[in-house]
């Protein structure tokens, strides 16, 4: 395998570090791909959301104009890929009669050939890679075509451990914001522990008394009596991030 595929290959794993969010993420995908064969091509990342395809993302406007062109069509070669989750070629555009009214639009917009390859995450199609060449039939025969094909298969574990990665993020911040909940209302508890002089149990019953005959959630109740006695806003709870575990001394 050549070092330029190679520094390609390394470049889309090490994306799951480098960017901060799956759209950052798709738009590198997509660079990197149009950079795959050789002469350089066209590529776009389309992707299903609410039922419809949409373009998450190209490497320049060629890209999303074909896109575009089967939507409008309402179908094609990349979405035939995103449905079915299976390899499609068109080896020379201006012979190829399938999907209606798409093959001599996308040859106005100067295709000529095409490859779209499944984004596979737990071996369902989670987008659709395509790959436009402008520069002559067959741009996809033999060697090129395998290199798209490793490239996909390399985007698509990236493309897992980064929806994995959102999802843990996800989770994480969900966490923190149920740990700044209980700091905010442990908070108003000792406020209200201190002022009725009454047990932690019959404090959290007062506060969430309140909280349903206002029909407020509770987290804001708690820092709306804490903001009001102390003058200023509850503290947040630390973020994961800084928490740190000290070992025990010995």
């Amino acid at each position: 395998m050549s070092d330029d595929i190679m520094e390609t290959f390394t470049a889309v794993h090490s994306l799951v570090l480098s960017t901060q969010n799956m759209e950052a993420f798709v738009d590198e995908v997509a660079r990197l791909a149009a950079t795959v064969i050789d002469p350089p091509a066209s590529a776009g990342v389309m992707v299903r959301r609410d039922d419809a395809p949409v373009t998450a993302a190209a490497s320049d406007a060629l890209a999303s104009r074909v896109d575009e062109t089967q939507y409008e069509v309402g179908d094609g070669p990349c979405m035939e890929t995103l449905r079915t989750g299976v390899v499609v070629e068109v080896k020379d555009q201006s012979a190829d009669e399938r999907w209606g009214s798409y093959a001599p639009r996308a040859v106005e917009h100067g295709v000529r050939s095409s490859l779209s390859l499944p984004l596979l995450v737990q071996g369902e199609p989670a987008g659709a890679l395509n790959i436009y060449s402008g520069q002559r039939a067959g741009a996809f025969d033999g060697p090129q075509r395998k290199r798209a094909e490793l490239f996909a298969a390399q985007a698509s574990m990236a493309l897992t451990l980064m929806i994995r990665q959102v999802a843990q993020a996800e989770v994480r911040r969900q966490l923190e914001q149920a740990l700044t909940s209980r700091t905010v209302i442990d908070q108003a508890l000792g406020i209200l522990m201190g002022r009725e002089r009454c047990s932690s149990e019959e404090a959290f019953a007062l506060l969430r008394r309140h909280s349903q005959d206002t029909n407020r959630k509770l987290r804001d109740v708690a820092a709306e009596l804490v903001t009001r006695v102390t003058g200023q806003a509850p503290s947040d709870a630390p973020s994961f991030q800084h928490v740190r575990v000290r070992a025990r001394p010995e």
